[in-house]
């Protein structure tokens, strides 16, 4: 995916670590639907699975305008369980 270049650094740093251990949480917690989801790249997904914290770390990779908690704590919305 070429847009993944456009913040190839940021889970390497202190915000990032932070965002992906919110996320790490959030898969962690049955209250949220972390289900993974299907991806048609069998070269590098050979069971064709996209976990959820991968999903949206590339998310937020691809979209440098993004605000990354924002995004967390909106998706925290959207994903949990009623």
């Amino acid at each position: 995916m070429a847009t993944i270049s456009k913040r190839p650094n940021f889970f390497e740093t202190f915000e990032g670590v932070e965002i992906e251990d919110m996320l790490r949480s959030m898969e962690a917690d049955a209250a949220f639907n972390t289900q993974s989801s299907y991806i048609a790249d069998t070269l590098n997904f050979p069971d064709n699975t996209l976990s959820f914290i991968e999903k949206h770390k590339r998310y937020i990779l691809a979209n440098p305008a993004l605000d990354p908690r924002l995004y967390v704590a909106n998706l925290r919305l959207k994903t949990r369980l009623r």
